[in-house]
């Protein structure tokens, strides 16, 4: 990503602190950040703790001395603006179109097309007072984004929708306003192990985490592109549009709607889906009704039966053109050996890309892997995640 000019605007909000964490992910990020705060927000967090984590003056007063046209230089310095948290006495005033404090003069004199964002954050009943939604709904219509708040416990103790959105999911929904790519692609991503009921608590699955997947989806957003992760219950989660799976099922009747729609340009399928189902379970040889728990004192057979190869219909199931990546798990396999398995994956016209990792070279931080192209004898090496990110993001999105 780019290094981009933040500019964080902090409201009087018990959801302050949430916010410091999201200033300092962008400054991990390799962003320059400055930050403004009203006077209520002064009450919560400290101007030195903003200080401190961006290494950048912090604005508070739009008349202080020797900064008077803070307003306007400000807001042709930032590339993205973002509100966060953002209470309901600070989106009430935007939408009024007062310009009596820094914020509402910051507003005013943004420039046309620039990204401003809100990450909202009060009590429910706040959230949806009549006042709150049409100032909500006028803000929308003048461009502003809102990262919508989440469902559950307030500090004031009541439940319901109105908490800011977690640290993560401020950052990647900024960095995708950022994110400018060549095209912007519909990306659909698979992560997770299918499991298969065995009875009524237990499942036959595999040991995937979902942790690529999650890597890749946020990278993705991070890029600018429209990304929905349809991950295993158990799997990672990433702060992107997220559809959950259990069995090998589910999973191809996910996949099957969302290609049939042609609503989708990228399918990524790094799920580890089973490679057997189960045809039966006995004990004692007698055949056991699904769903209740089975007595785990005697003896059970399970008779399994192969899984058809989901990465084979994915693009018949698309009635648009659709490009497919899928991956090629080995263990204690030769480079060449990978690389002729992936080559004989890509044969058969179901697949345009595949990446090929082993798991006797997987140790925790290193997830060293390469990716084949049709028609290319020769692969890019990835050491880690975020470099298989990085190469296939370029791979499937040429400038």
């Amino acid at each position: 990503m780019c290094v981009s000019n933040v500019l964080f605007i902090l409201t009087g909000s018990i959801a302050g602190y949430k916010a410091c964490a999201a200033v300092s992910q962008f400054v991990q990020d390799g962003h320059v950040v400055r930050v403004v705060m009203t006077e209520a927000a002064q009450r919560f967090v400290g101007r030195a703790t903003l200080e401190g984590l961006t290494g950048q003056p912090v604005a508070t007063d739009l008349w202080e001395p020797g900064r008077a046209m803070e307003h306007i230089s400000l807001t042709r310095w930032a590339d993205v603006v973002v509100v966060c948290p953002a209470t309901a006495n600070t989106l009430n005033k935007l939408a009024a179109g007062l310009g009596d404090d820094l914020v509402g003069a910051l507003f005013l004199a943004r420039e046309s097309g620039q990204p401003w964002l809100a990450a909202p954050a009060m009590n429910p009943a706040m959230w949806t007072h009549p006042a709150t939604v049409a100032a909500v709904e006028k803000l929308q219509t003048w461009g502003v984004r809102f990262i919508e708040p989440g469902r559950g416990r307030t500090a004031c103790g009541e439940t319901g929708e109105g908490r800011m959105a977690e640290p993560e999911n401020v950052v990647a929904a900024v960095e995708a306003a950022l994110a400018k790519p060549a095209k912007r692609l519909k990306v659909l991503i698979t992560s997770g192990g299918t499991a298969e009921p065995i009875d009524g608590v237990r499942v036959l699955t595999n040991t995937s985490t979902g942790a690529t997947g999650a890597r890749l989806a946020r990278y993705f957003q991070r890029c600018g592109h429209d990304v929905t992760l349809l991950r295993a219950r158990t799997a990672v989660a990433a702060p992107v549009r997220e559809v959950t799976f259990g069995s090998y099922a589910e999973l191809a009747e996910a996949l099957r709607t969302r290609l049939s729609g042609g609503d989708c340009d990228v399918v990524i399928h790094a799920a580890a889906v089973g490679d057997f189902r189960i045809e039966a379970v006995k004990v004692a040889g007698e055949v056991q009704p699904t769903g209740r728990k089975l007595d785990s004192s005697a003896p059970l057979t399970l008779e399994l039966a192969p899984q058809p190869k989901l990465l084979a219909v994915l693009k018949t199931w698309s009635p648009r053109p659709l490009m497919v990546v899928g991956f090629k798990l080995t263990n204690g396999s030769t480079r060449e050996q990978g690389r002729q398995e992936a080559l004989e994956q890509m044969e058969a016209g179901a697949v345009d890309l595949v990446v090929h990792n082993d798991l006797a070279e997987q140790r925790e931080g290193v997830f060293p892997a390469m990716i084949y192209r049709r028609g290319e004898v020769a692969g890019v090496a990835c050491a880690d995640r975020q470099e298989l990110a990085f190469h296939l993001e370029q791979l499937l999105n040429p400038t």
